[in-house]
Order: C-alpha cells, then structure tokens, then sequence
C-alpha cells in the first residue's frame, strides 16, 4: 500500500492522485459503515433496553454532538500543525467505542460508547477532506464527492449488515465490526507517509519554505464572507435536519404506517442510502463543470416537491420518492463542503471541520428533537412537518458566484510546523 502511495505522490496541480482519493474515500466508507450501525440497530436496542424514541434521540445526539463539538477544534490545530497520523489514530476512538458498544449493559453505556465512536469521527473527517484536495489535482469536487461517496456508502452498508448480522445475533455481534477498524487504521498510516511525502515535495518544486496554497482567496468582504458562511449553515441546517430525520426514523415510519418487519424497513432504507450514495458522487463533478451555486441551489430547493408529496404516498411511491429524495438533495454536501474551502482556501481545515461538525451537530439536534416530536406527535407527523424544511433552499440565491469573482492569490506556509 506504502509503494502504491508513494508513486502517486508528485503534486502538480494538474494530477489528480487517484490512489490516494481511493484509499480515503474507502476508509470513509470503513468508518460511516461501522458509525451507521448505531442507528441501524435502534429497533433492536429500543426492545433490549426498553427505550422510547427521546432516548433514541439522546443517543443520536451524544454521537452527533460529539463529533460536532470536536471536528473545528481538530481542524484550527491541523491548519497549525501539521498531524499526518491523526487519521489512524481517530480510527482506534471508533474502534474502542464498537467494543464498547457491543458490551454495554445501560443506556448510559450505550450514550458513552456512542461518544467515543462519535470522537472517532471528529478527528477523522476534517483532516481526511483536507487529504483529499491535496490529492484533487485542482479537481476539488470530484475529489470531494470520490471522498464522501465512500462515507455514502458505507452509511448504506450500515442498516444492511445490521439487518443480516446484529439483528440476527444480538448486541455483541458489534464486535465483529472492530476489524474494519484495524484495516483502516494500517490503510491511513500509508496515508500519512504519502502526506509528508507530498509536502516536502512541494517545499522541493517551490524551492522554498513557503508555496501558494491550493486555491484562490476570493476578493470579498469580511462581511460577504460571514453572510455567505452563515448562508451556507442555514442550508446545511435544512438539509441535515431532514436527512437526519430520515435516516434515524424511516424504519419506523414504514413499520408504523405500513406494517413493515424491521428486517423490510430497513432493506427500505439501504436503498435510500444507496440513492444518497449515487447523488453524492454526482454532485461534486457537476459543481466542477456548472458552478456549486447552481448544484446547492438546485439540490435543496429542487428536492422541495419530492418531499412534500412523500408523507401522502402508498408504500410503492414511498420508495419510489425516497430514491428521488436520496438522489436530489445529497448532491449538495460536496458543493458545499468545496465551495465553504475556496471562500477561506487557506484555513483548508477549519473549514472542513467547521461545515463537516456542523452537519454532525445539526443532525444530531434534529434526530433528538424530532424523537420527543414523535414521542408527543407521532412519527407520521414527524415526516410531515420535516417535508418543508427543503425549502431554505431558495436563500441559496445569495450565495456569490465563485467562478466570477476576482481570486488574489495568498501565501502559506508548506512544511509541516
């Protein structure tokens, strides 16, 4: 694995390291895979524990908000210092947290092993984004939505394995998910080696200790950039509170409504996640070609009609709309992602863990609100009421258009601190 790195590791601009997308965007796929087993085994720890949808939410929230607390704190440290390691050392939390987990004996201890799993992903995603535009060759979606489309689909694999390995032999078959773990770990060790590789590289062709950053500054205000961050939270926010919502409650949407065995609902929801998958990898190569603006615009507020009309749907058109849902609105993650990076290109980590925490955080607060909702609504009501949240989409029109504004271009230091 270390020589297949190492031969990819020139770094002109112009050459996208593929070797390198790949080994991330599979060790993506190992964590979200192990990350998504938590709520894939809800109903089965609903039972066992005894548990109503409030605690559900608590236990979405504990992992989400772990994870949303600790991805820009990791992020700041990275742009400062340099930590090419970290990657597989965020892989041991997850690890711990999944034998943890399959141990557990209290919802307390679900809510600490869920916290452990969910520091994992902290330091694990801010840093790995990074990684891949320094990988990009200057291709910033598609090495954005290469990433993430193995995070996709290993969320997909999630409630998969779940339905056909934890549900069929209990709690502590979680442990047998640790082994992804130790792969992961030994892939993103080869990782890091190809990183320092690449920066002294860079600091060699540059023939200094200092380079151009990957990017261009745009020339915008300080108060243009604030709205537009903030912008991009709110769609964020509208995004990943619906999703969120879906992924935790789908199952029990279809069991409830139309009498589904869990093992059904939750073949229901892989092909959803499936769809979400597909969308990923779509959107950042469209943003590179048409504008991110376009994709974000068009993928949330585009989604609007699909939504809305889901909660009135038979159980065919159920499915049928969740593929349409899956597809539309999660081609906007990667377009976002890339676009909240070229706004402050040179704070590449901040960035990533900022837009990567906050989704974990907005997620995390909406499974948990939408539980007590179900709790005191029902889980009907829930679908509902979240049906209208695409339409926060239309503030994406004020969003600036990146690819026509004047870019200064900044120093930045290129060896490690």
């Amino acid at each position: 694995m270390a020589n297949s790195l190492s031969a990819h590791a020139p770094a002109e601009r112009s050459q996208t390291t593929f070797a390198v997308l790949l080994a991330l965007s599979f060790c993506h796929l190992l964590n979200d895979m192990m990350q998504s087993l938590i709520p894939a085994i809800y109903p089965m720890l609903k039972s066992d524990f005894g548990l109503d949808f409030g605690q559900i939410g608590i236990l979405t929230l504990a992992f989400q908000a772990t994870a949303s607390l600790f991805q820009p704190v990791v992020g700041i440290y990275t742009d400062r210092y340099r930590s090419p390691y970290s990657l597989a050392i965020g892989m041991g939390f997850t690890f711990a947290g999944l034998i943890y987990l399959s141990r557990a004996s209290h919802f307390y201890e679900l809510l600490a092993g869920a916290c452990v799993v969910g520091l994992g992903s902290a330091i694990f995603h801010p840093d790995s984004s990074r990684m891949a535009r320094l990988a990009s060759g200057g291709r910033y979606g598609l090495a954005q939505s290469v990433f993430q489309v193995g995070g996709n689909a290993g969320t997909a694999l999630g409630p998969l394995l779940a339905a056909f390995v934890v549900l069929q032999n209990g709690q502590r078959s979680i442990i047998w998910f640790s082994g992804a773990a130790l792969l992961a770990m030994v892939i993103l060790w080869q990782v890091g080696k190809w990183a320092i590789a690449t920066w002294a590289r860079n600091a060699a062709m540059a023939g200094t200790s200092r380079r151009l950053v990957s990017g261009a500054m745009p020339n915008l205000s300080r108060a243009r950039t604030i709205t537009t961050i903030v912008v991009l939270m709110v769609l964020m926010f509208s995004k990943f509170v619906y999703t969120s919502s879906f992924a935790s409650y789908y199952t029990f949407y279809l069991i409830e409504r139309f009498h589904l065995s869990v093992q059904d609902a939750q073949l229901h929801l892989f092909v959803f996640l499936v769809a979400v998958a597909v969308g990923t990898i779509l959107g950042g190569p469209i943003g590179d070609r048409v504008g991110r603006k376009y994709v974000i615009w068009g993928s949330i507020l585009g989604v609007l009609p699909f939504t809305l009309a889901l909660p009135y749907a038979n159980l065919l058109w159920t499915g049928v709309l969740s593929v349409f849902i899956g597809l539309i609105l999660s081609a906007a993650f990667a377009a976002i992602i890339v676009f909240a990076q070229e706004l402050m290109p040179h704070k590449i980590g901040l960035m990533s863990g900022l837009f990567f925490g906050f989704a974990f955080g907005v997620a995390g607060v909406g499974a948990a609100v939408m539980g007590y909702v179900a709790d005191w609504k029902g889980i009907e009501f829930v679908f509902s009421l979240t049906s209208y949240f695409p339409a926060f989409g239309i503030l994406a029109i004020f969003l600036p258009d990146l690819k026509s504004v004047r870019p200064q271009r900044r120093m930045a230091e290129s060896t490690t601190k």
